[in-house]
């Protein structure tokens, strides 16, 4: 019981702060519009700065392990495309639709959910590895869906249009500038003065409750459809197949130390991401599907996550 009620106080006040989110905006304590500008102030301000300072001060040649990555990104490449073949032969989706199912179980809440998470969980001695996984997470997720929809669809413009979008869509995203400028900056040995350093540290400390906070609010525009079924199959993929291929690779094929196998898994047991839903939208392709995924699996994750944070050992 002890070890149960150890990880809920891990798992359990991260999803007190979304719910908190999702309520007073349910409510109408706040608008959507005061939650756009929460979100606005994470996403473009908050978590580039917390990714900065987390990029400037890691060990890069520590946190960036080749091997993690391997387990990481291939166990969602499996995902991603397991999800696509069942959602083709068994809900027989259109090629395009199919694709956008398998990007909702290929994309994880790395950013706003596994953070918090990781950091409550493992601290200091894992964070230098999640780091090292979220630096490459939506360069590779974004290439994959992308050329992958252009490839497949029926009116596609070309596979150079989903690089393209690709390259536009990730280097424009400014969690990507954050994690760029704090790697240049780390590599460069840049130096940051006290007063200069403080700041950034009182802004990266908002990044993580205004997240949860503001994740909870975006929740309530989303609602569960008629693809309840599909959602399913794609939660199970986001929350037990990816981290259990990662488990796989980093434990027992590389035999990973174990931060980095930590890292890993807890990464890719998070629930499907929010972009995975603008993946969808972007595309009006199976949107009804990703909608009802994002509240699906988040809500499953908090069994989930405290299941895998037993058997990762916390």
């Amino acid at each position: 019981m002890s070890i149960l009620l150890t990880l809920l106080e891990i798992v359990v006040p991260v999803f007190l702060l979304i719910s908190a989110g999702y309520f007073s905006v349910l409510s109408k304590f706040l608008t959507s519009a005061i939650m756009d500008a929460l979100i606005k102030f994470q996403v473009s301000v908050a978590v580039p700065v917390l990714l900065f300072n987390a990029m400037y001060h890691t060990d890069l040649g520590t946190s960036l392990n080749i091997y993690a990555m391997i387990g990481f990104f291939g166990s969602g490449t499996v995902a991603f495309f397991a999800a696509i073949l069942l959602s083709r032969i068994v809900w027989k989706r259109r090629p395009g639709e199919a694709v956008a199912v398998g990007f909702c179980a290929f994309f994880p809440n790395a950013v706003m959910l596994g953070i918090p998470i990781a950091d409550r969980a493992f601290g200091e001695a894992t964070m230098g590895a999640v780091f090292g996984i979220i630096a490459f997470h939506s360069m590779y997720n974004w290439f994959m869906g992308f050329v992958t929809m252009e490839a497949v669809r029926r009116d596609s413009e070309t596979i150079w249009a989903g690089f393209r979008k690709a390259f536009t869509t990730t280097f424009q995203n400014p969690l990507m500038i954050g994690l760029m400028l704090g790697m240049a900056a780390n590599l460069v040995g840049l130096p940051i003065p006290t007063v200069g350093q403080d700041a950034l540290n009182m802004m990266a400390d908002a990044a993580l409750p205004v997240a949860l906070f503001a994740l909870g609010g975006v929740l309530t525009r989303y609602s569960i459809k008629a693809e309840i079924s599909e959602a399913l199959m794609v939660s199970v993929f986001s929350l037990l197949v990816h981290p259990a291929v990662a488990w796989v690779i980093t434990a027992l094929i590389f035999d990973l130390p174990t931060p980095y196998v930590q890292a890993t898994v807890l990464i890719a047991c998070m629930p499907t991401g929010i972009n995975s839903y603008i993946f969808a939208t972007v595309y009006n392709r199976a949107v009804g599907t990703a909608a009802s995924t994002v509240i699906i699996a988040t809500i499953l994750s908090l069994g989930t996550i405290t299941g895998w944070l037993w058997f990762l050992g916390v």
